[in-house]
């Protein structure tokens, strides 16, 4: 029971180190301090992916610090929520 508890708290850790990631990539490169235009620009113009792909570069972070704490079941949550993120933005990608 207790694995599941890790993994399951990898992957909450793991989808907000990546929504985190990708409010700091929408204020980087976002050319407005409206995070709804920012979105709606990057769907129109087709980089919404790319945002999402450098908001999950923050996952890598929580991955290896689990790792280091020696929390394999955590650092399993964060792959998963890494790889549901991966097919999220293939999804988006391929159906515009």
């Amino acid at each position: 029971m207790n694995n599941k508890k890790d993994i399951l708290i990898g992957f909450i850790v793991g989808l907000i180190a990546a929504a985190i990631g990708l409010i700091l990539a929408i204020q980087i490169f976002g050319k407005s301090d409206d995070w709804g235009a920012v979105i709606r620009q990057a769907i129109s113009e087709g980089f919404l992916t790319k945002l999402m792909s450098i908001g999950a570069l923050l996952n890598l972070g929580a991955f290896f610090l689990f790792l280091k704490k020696n929390k394999d079941n955590s650092a399993k949550g964060v792959l998963i929520a890494t790889i549901l993120i991966l097919i999220s933005t293939m999804v988006i990608k391929y159906m515009n």
